[in-house]
């Protein structure tokens, strides 16, 4: 008898241990997978802004702002009478190497003149991106992995959630990819419609892009292009070419933007 009290005193220590261990895996597991809102809806705490041939922190012409909780990218008239290749970037403070992250997005309004045909309903989310204290005052866009973000025409196909490599490359279908630029497989979308895209990164390995929780895209393996001369510089500053980690920045390249939501999800880097 007092054998078989002691056995049930373990035994019901062990399985109540074993429950709290399980509630604590449990509640790590949602912790770390909890979404975390980088834009907080009212202003741009935690964002700093980089624009073409102007210092880091100026907000020239208040390109980027928030109104209506909406971040939105604008051209004001007496600002920017042309664009003049202005392209800006507003920098998240953290780098992050594991994660999802997740904007809802939509192009308004018409494009800001002198921007380039190609910039049309065009922005773009930059990420594993170098520090922008490292970009020179007149660099165009930092050396960084591009999750290209297209609205459609009314007439054409453009896809979004595609993919642009300024300064880096990938492998892609297991070979190294060279070409600036490539399309994913995602729909066309027309209008001022609100459109969600979404990136699962992990580090230096395997990245996803989806569209409307569709997946549009999938390569792996981010790198410095060794062809291309700051790229070189930033190369040589660590072993090989992989990039591990990196800062998210979100575009302006001369057509009007509004994101409603911009969310990140880390995730376990040993997974």
């Amino acid at each position: 008898m007092l054998l078989d009290r002691i056995v049930g005193i373990l035994l019901a220590g062990f399985l109540l241990f074993g429950g709290i261990s399980s509630g604590l895996a449990q509640q790590e597991s949602t912790s770390t997978a909890a979404w975390i809102p980088l834009f907080n809806g009212q202003d741009l705490e935690g964002w700093t802004p980089k624009i073409r041939y102007h210092d880091l922190g100026d907000n020239y012409g208040d390109t980027f702002r928030v109104e209506d909780g909406l971040l939105q990218v604008r051209y004001a008239a007496d600002k920017y009478p042309e664009f003049g290749e202005r392209f800006g970037h507003l920098f998240y403070q953290t780098p992050y190497s594991h994660y999802r992250l997740r904007v809802e997005y939509r192009f308004v309004g018409e494009q800001c003149a002198g921007g380039p045909a190609w910039a049309y309903r065009n922005s773009g989310m930059m990420l594993h991106s170098e520090d922008p204290r490292r970009m020179t005052k007149d660099q165009d866009f930092p050396t960084s992995i591009e999750v290209q973000l297209l609205g459609g025409n009314g007439v054409d196909k453009r896809t979004t959630a595609n993919l642009c490599t300024p300064g880096t490359n990938v492998l892609l279908a297991g070979k190294l990819f060279l070409p600036h630029c490539t399309q994913s497989s995602s729909e066309t979308f027309h209008g001022d419609q609100w459109v969600t895209a979404e990136v699962e990164v992990h580090g230096s390995g395997s990245w996803k892009h989806f569209v409307n929780g569709q997946l549009v895209m999938a390569y792996s393996d981010p790198q410095y292009d060794e062809r291309d001369p700051h790229a070189k510089l930033l190369a040589a500053e660590q072993p090989g070419l992989l990039i591990e980690q990196g800062y998210i920045a979100l575009q302006s390249e001369s057509h009007p933007v509004d994101f409603r939501k911009v969310e990140l999800m880390i995730l376990d880097a040993r997974k």
